[in-house]
């Protein structure tokens, strides 16, 4: 019986050496915004997701003005195959028709943003669903692309529809939320100056509120550990001229450059830090943010 006591106390004592570790990062985000773009496999996977839920209550409860930026790539592609309309990708980003941007709105805006509400909300939280169009939070611009023809050598400008990259920010719908400790969860669909809706990446989207929140940091979840250097190792921490060279020597390649150029953008915007952290780690938000090592890359000046 002592020996179960001893080890009670010793779990508690554990437990508190955690809280006290702790308690000097809490104070350095109280007050301040953290934006968290929340995809890939962590959102697909039932465990992650509750562990991602109570983490942005936790952060919402100990005065982070948490707001949440969501993708839903996968269940995008599978509403599309199920009413019938084909899917098309050029460099990553998703050609979004007329017909097609209806359907993403509908599984964004609803099925996909309301299930993340309901998940905080059963972990104890009080969040509010909306997309970048709700307030005039995110109004876009037609993102073009041009691809240069191998044959001509002549750039050809590639119309990918109704995608849109953000124009201009107003986050005060995002500020009232959090002053009465409500969690937004956005999703990334925007608008234009004529009323058109658009498809955003929730990268680009997360980077660009984070941006105008000058928030104190931007948690980008991948399904990668964060930025590798050529032995496989994580690098911890990168300045902009470290990213720069890393992309100049080959270091960073295929998915990660658009990643790293988002974070970037955001640290340019006025963003304290970005990172680029593995969420398919349980909790990776809450060791990135609470210990001193983190858990991810973190991109700064």
């Amino acid at each position: 019986m002592d020996d179960e006591i001893k080890k009670r106390q010793e779990n508690w004592l554990a437990r508190a050496d955690i809280l006290t570790e702790a308690l000097p990062y809490m104070r350095r985000h109280a007050g301040k915004a953290v934006v968290v773009k929340y995809g890939g496999h962590a959102m697909g996977d039932a465990s992650l997701s509750a562990a991602f839920a109570r983490d942005i209550v936790l952060m919402r409860q100990v005065g982070i003005n948490v707001i949440v930026v969501h993708g839903g790539g996968p269940q995008i592609g599978a509403m599309l195959d199920r009413v019938g309309v084909e899917s098309e990708f050029i460099d990553g980003l998703r050609v979004t028709t007329s017909e097609a941007v209806d359907v993403v709105e509908m599984v964004l805006s609803g099925q996909v943003n309301k299930s993340i509400v309901a998940q905080i909300a059963s972990e104890g939280g009080r969040a509010v669903g909306l997309s970048g169009k709700d307030g005039g939070l995110l109004r876009v611009k037609k993102l073009t692309r041009t691809k240069r023809d191998p044959d001509s050598n002549i750039k050809k400008v590639i119309d990918l529809g109704f995608v849109g990259e953000p124009e201009e920010v107003d986050p005060y719908i995002l500020e009232a939320m959090s002053e009465k400790s409500i969690i937004p969860v956005v999703a990334p669909i925007g608008w234009d100056a004529a009323g058109n809706t658009y498809n955003v990446n929730a990268d680009t989207a997360a980077g660009a509120i984070a941006g105008a929140l000058k928030a104190s940091r931007l948690l980008m979840l991948t399904d990668v550990a964060g930025v590798l250097d050529k032995a496989g190792d994580l690098m911890q921490e990168l300045s902009i001229d470290d990213c720069k060279a890393l992309q100049e020597d080959g270091t960073l390649s295929g998915g990660m450059i658009p990643k790293v150029k988002n974070c970037i953008d955001a640290v340019d915007l006025g963003v304290e830090g970005a990172v680029i952290i593995d969420g398919r780690v349980p909790h990776g938000v809450l060791l990135e943010l609470f210990t001193e090592h983190g858990s991810g890359t973190l991109i700064r000046r």
